[in-house]
């Protein structure tokens, strides 16, 4: 799994419109409201590098208010949700 965070700087007066487009995109996970330079912050998770470039330029920069992105590619995970979530898959079939 690739996960990207991608900053967003939108339209300040389409911010919630904005957000809720970019969460509706095949791959986006999370979006979040935040503070400081950026309006948003979206959590791009796709199977392939290249699938990244499908999701943010190809998808999120189109949404109608995105006026800028920034990228970064997450090189290990430590997050506990995310471990687990990984060693979850399929226990639910396994009854």
């Amino acid at each position: 799994m690739v996960t990207a965070i991608v900053h967003i700087k939108a339209d300040v007066d389409k911010i919630p419109e904005v957000a809720e487009a970019i969460a509706e995109i095949e791959g986006v996970s999370e979006v979040y409201s935040i503070t400081g330079e950026f309006d948003l912050l979206a959590m791009v998770r796709v199977g392939r590098y290249d699938e990244v470039a499908e999701v943010v330029p190809g998808r999120i920069n189109k949404v109608p208010g995105v006026r800028h992105t920034e990228t970064h590619i997450a090189f290990r995970t430590y997050s506990r949700h995310d471990l687990e979530a990984a060693f979850s898959i399929g226990l639910a079939d396994a009854d």
